[in-house]
Order: C-alpha cells, then structure tokens, then sequence
C-alpha cells in the first residue's frame, strides 16, 4: 500500500470515528453530535473539496467530486449533517477500494513483467564480475547460476540447460535447451549453472521489449473504454442539469416543499456520478490484458482485444507458424557436377543469411566454409540469395529466381518438401530438398477454432502448390494460397479481409518477410517474434514463444473478458437508472443513493477482477 493510501485509510478511520461518537451524544443540546458529523464530514471531505476546486479552476464543473460535493453541502444546508458525513465517508472509501483494485491488478501484471535482474555476472579476462545489464555488450559471456533469472538474451554456450519460463510463456514444464539454442531473459536457470553468449543489448532484450510492449497497451483504449469515456462526458452535464431541475421545476411551478424537492435532487446528484463505468471498465481491460500475459500473449492494447475476441478468419504463415520451422536436407540432386560442389556454392551463398532454409543447408555442409570467397550477397525476398563467388554470379532460390537468372532448371521427383534450385551465371548447377513438418497438434488446434466460431482458416506460402495443398489437406485448413510473393501475401490479406464480412480477421507470422501482412490484418499476431524488431513493430500481439496451440485459449479469455465488461456496463446503467427513477418519487433515502454509486462501483470492480485470471487450458 502506496503512503497517500495509507494517509487515506487514516482519514476514512477518523471520520468513522468521528461518525460513530456523534450518533452516540445525546440529541440534547445537539450541538456536540453536529460538531461531530461536521468534522466527519470536513475530515474526508477535505481532499474532495480540494479536487473539486481544482477542476473548477481547469473547467471541469461535472466531475464526481463535484457533484459529491454539490450533494454534501446541500445536506448540511437542509440540516442533515448525518448524511452528508455518511456519503463522504462512504465515497472516500469507495475511491479508496477502487485505487487499492487498480493497483492490485497492475502490481499482478508488473510482477509479471518487471523480471528483469539488477545484477549480471560476466566473464572479462576470465574472471567473474558483477555488473548492471546495461553495462553487457553484445557478445560477452555471461554466467547464470540454478535458481537466477537469465538477465539477457543469449546464446547458450553450455552442453544444455533447463529452464523455468513460466513467467515469459505461462508454461509451467521446464524447457529443455541445448548448446546454440536462443535463451530469453527472464528465464530461470534450473539444475545447474549455465554460460551465454549476449545476443541482444539490455535496450533490446526480451524483458525490455515486454515492458515497452505493455506500456503501448496502456494508452491504446478499446472502443468500450472510448464510448465510456465519451458518455460520460455527456451523460454528467445532462444529468447535473436534470438534478437542478429537479428542484427547482416542482417549487416553481406546483409551489412544492422545497425541502423535499431539494433532498430529492441531491439524491439525484449522489446516484448520478459515473464511477462504476469510467473506472470498472478501464480495469477490466486492463485485468484482460494481464490474463493473456500469463498465457504467453502480449496484447498492445485493448483495442486488439476485442479484435482477439471477435476472429472470425483466421489467417496463417506456412513456415515456421503452421510448421515447425526446422528444415532438413533431404536430397540433393546435382547438374552435371558432385553433391559436394552443390552443396557448397549453396552454404557459400547462403552463409550470410538466418533464414531456416539457410541454416538447414549450413548444417548439412558440415564441412569449413570459407567466407571470404563470398565478395557480396543480396538477398530477394520471396526469391532467394543472390551471391558473387569467386568473381562469379551465383543464384541460390526457387523456380522464379532461376527464371530471372535465366537458368533452365529440372523438375524434381521429390514431391513433399521445398526445392532449392542453384545456377551459376546462366549455368544450372542442380537443386536441393528441404522438408518441414507440421507442429505438432496442429490439426486439433484448427479443429479448436472451428468449434470457437472461427468461419474461415486460410495458409498464405511461397512453396509450391503440390507442397502446400498436400499441407492444407493434411492439417485440415480451409483454403491454401502458394507460390506467394511477400507483396502478394499482402494483396492476399487485403483481399480476405473485404470479403469476410462480420469479425476481424488475424494474421498469424513468424515475422520473417512477415511484417508487412502483419500490420495489414485487423489483428496481426507475431508468433515467437521478440528479436525481430519489424514484426513486434508491426504486430498488434505478439506470442512470446511458439506455442501456436495457447490461441485458442487467448481467444477464449479475451472473450471472458469482453463479456465481464458488457456485465458491468448493463449492470451499472440498470441499477443507475432505477434509482434515479425512484428518487424522483421520494422512494430512496440518502443511504440507498450511496449505494447506487459506491456500492454499484464495487461490484463492478469485483467483478471486472475475474479479467485477470485466464481460461482454463483445453488445448489437446
């Protein structure tokens, strides 16, 4: 608890105080029980009044404070100062719970996010130092020992190591990594001590970019929290000027009791403040976005969550989303030369390069590779590598690149995995086959959707159309578009999007040529994309892992809390509108009034705190 609560809690209890000893004087003389609920009054009543002449002095004359202060002061001009105490009390300690909900819910999502340790111990001459993380270059080694958090991104130098990223991920198996796997920061190190080499500065990291991420989230408001905002902004003035006219419209023109008809329309005022929907709703986002952290999504806000929650086409990047993203050589067919010389003007060209398929043909050289036979190298998206070898011109690629490089290739027997043709100069040197295989649980995760209500999946790749056709009938997706350009993709997630009618449509990628798409779809979804700064850029969500299978459940949590949301906008609205309906027939005392606006506001903040827990997991 922050010390301005603790001095608020303070206040609250000596007015209660002060509260209780005036309704236990004597009625006679009176005038000590007066001191008493006078000083209740004044003691809580300070800190509004000030805030209430502040927003005056800004222009803010339909505020709550001022309309709570408008109603106490009426009371104590009609001579019930019991009231007017009780309502202050009551309202400081409804503001009071509220800011206790809201710091609760974000001290959750905090500790969530701010794991980033103060210390990490790095190697420098071969000895062990400590050091802030900003401090680290890229490329130092650093050592994590069992039961640290992993300060920055690395490389592992270790045999292998397990680790705790439960906190990144929401995943609470421990991870198994081996020599050369990428380490997050904010993984725990289990079993035994580890060495990394830093990838990734302490600006960049993994845990910097979640923070940034969730500050992002902060200031991007849903619609729901737009409309309220908006509302409020109308619905006090109207109803500040309905209060007046309350008391003053019966005295005037029927000659009614003024007393009655005035205690009437501070009643008006009390029920009239929009506490429960500027303040339950925000948080109730907020309390969503927090519940699809611990699942392993980062949401930039919570206008994206109710894209989330409304997906209806679906729409997946083939390699590395839909499919595992390890290639492996399979084949290698050479063209009037050795396998040995193909394979090599391939890694040669593709040395430079951290595509999946460049790496797959690195590994399956095995052999040294000698880089500084390589004078250049371009790579073409959706095409391949373009290199000069040895003074000469060398196109590692598909069909397409082959075509331009003016290279007549040969077909390939194999049917189930990716060609990489190779030519050079205008001499075709033969061709290798990389295959992929589907994540694991894929299907049931598309068969997950369906039951979710998403009408449509779609598999947007740049493979072969016998590739991803046989992919597509294998897992179970709706339609398949290959042999797709970066740029076509794009024109591709345009083109569903007018053509899915109701819903948002999602665009899910590894950020690799991705990014472009990724900011195209209503909500576009990064998938294991943290180092990639143009798909976290271009991403409104991006998962912190590649655990493909937790979007059905995002799904599902995202529309828990769109629906805790409706419930606490219909549920305030009712019980505000009634109330003001029997208030103007004298059917509700003063305590009642309170509870029509401390009382509603609580329960919505009680309910809008089942946002921060997620769904429980049914993924298969």
């Amino acid at each position: 608890m922050e010390s301005e609560q603790k001095r608020t809690l303070i206040l609250i209890l000596i007015s209660a105080l002060l509260f209780a000893a005036g309704l236990l004087l004597p009625a006679e003389p009176g005038v000590f029980r007066i001191v008493c609920f006078l000083a209740a009054w004044l003691v809580c009543g300070a800190p509004v009044l000030w805030e209430m002449a502040k927003g005056l002095f800004h222009g803010e004359f339909f505020d709550e404070t001022v309309l709570m202060s408008v109603a106490t002061i009426g009371a104590i001009a009609l001579g019930e100062y019991p009231e007017a105490a009780m309502v202050m009390i009551l309202y400081e300690l409804g503001e009071f719970l509220e800011d206790l909900a809201a710091d609760r819910s974000k001290e959750r999502i905090e500790a969530l996010l701010d794991l980033r340790p103060e210390k990490a111990r790095v190697l420098r001459d071969n000895e062990e130092i400590l050091l802030s993380p900003g401090d680290v270059r890229v490329g130092e080694t650093i050592l994590v020992y069992p039961g640290e958090r992993v300060p920055l991104d690395g490389k592992l130098l270790s045999d292998r190591a397990t680790l705790d990223r439960s906190a990144l991920t929401g995943e609470s198996a421990p991870a198994k990594a081996a020599y050369s796997d990428e380490i997050l920061s904010g993984s725990v190190a289990l079993g035994e001590a580890i060495a990394l080499s830093v990838t990734a500065s302490f600006e960049t990291s993994t845990l910097s970019r979640i923070v940034k991420l969730t500050e992002q989230a902060k200031e991007n408001k849903s619609r729901r929290e737009a409309w309220i905002s908006r509302f409020a902004r109308v619905y006090t003035p109207i109803v500040a000027i309905c209060a007046v006219l309350v008391a003053l419209v019966p005295i005037l023109v029927f000659s009614a009791d003024a007393t009655v008809w005035i205690r009437r329309a501070l009643n008006f005022l009390v029920i009239s403040c929009p506490c429960a929907l500027v303040i339950s709703i925000p948080l109730t986002f907020f309390s969503g976005l927090g519940a699809q952290s611990r699942i392993g999504l980062l949401i930039k806000g919570a206008s994206h969550l109710e894209d989330l929650a409304d997906v209806s086409c679906a729409v997946f990047d083939k390699t590395g989303t839909l499919t595992r993203g390890v290639f492996e050589v399979t084949a290698i067919h050479p063209h009037k030369l050795r396998s040995e010389t193909l394979i090599d003007l391939a890694a040669l060209a593709e040395s430079h390069s951290n595509h999946p398929i460049a790496q797959s043909i690195l590994r399956s050289h095995e052999g040294h590779i000698d880089k500084s036979r390589v004078e250049s190298v371009e790579e073409l998206p959706g095409l391949g590598i373009r290199a000069s070898i040895d003074g000469k011109a060398v196109f590692v690629g598909n069909a397409r690149l082959m075509e331009q490089a003016g290279a007549k290739i040969t077909d390939c027997e194999h049917k189930d995995g990716s060609v990489v043709h190779v030519c050079e100069e205008q001499t075709y040197c033969g061709h290798i086959v990389i295959c992929d295989t589907p994540r694991e649980n894929v299907k049931d995760l598309l068969s997950s959707l369906k039951r979710l209500g998403v009408e449509k999946t779609v598999m947007l790749t740049g493979d072969k159309r016998e590739i991803g056709q046989r992919l597509a009938e294998a897992i179970g997706i709706d339609e398949a578009r290959c042999e797709l350009l970066p740029e076509e993709k794009l024109r591709a997630i345009q083109e569903l999007s007018e053509r899915k009618g109701r819903g948002a449509l999602a665009f899910l990628g590894d950020g690799i040529n991705d990014a472009p798409s990724l900011a195209c779809a209503d909500l576009g979804i990064a998938m294991g994309s943290l180092g990639s700064d143009a798909a976290v850029e271009s991403a409104d969500a991006v998962f912190m892992d590649d655990r493909l299978q937790a979007l059905p459940r995002a799904i599902r949590t995202a529309r828990k809390t769109i629906r805790i949301a409706r419930e606490n906008l219909f549920f305030a609205l009712i019980v505000k509108f009634s109330f003001l309906a029997l208030s103007l027939f004298g059917l509700l005392p003063m305590a009642l009034a309170v509870f029509a606006d401390v009382g509603v506001t609580l329960l919505c903040i009680a309910n809008a705190a089942r946002a921060a827990a997620p769904v429980a997991d049914k993924t298969p």
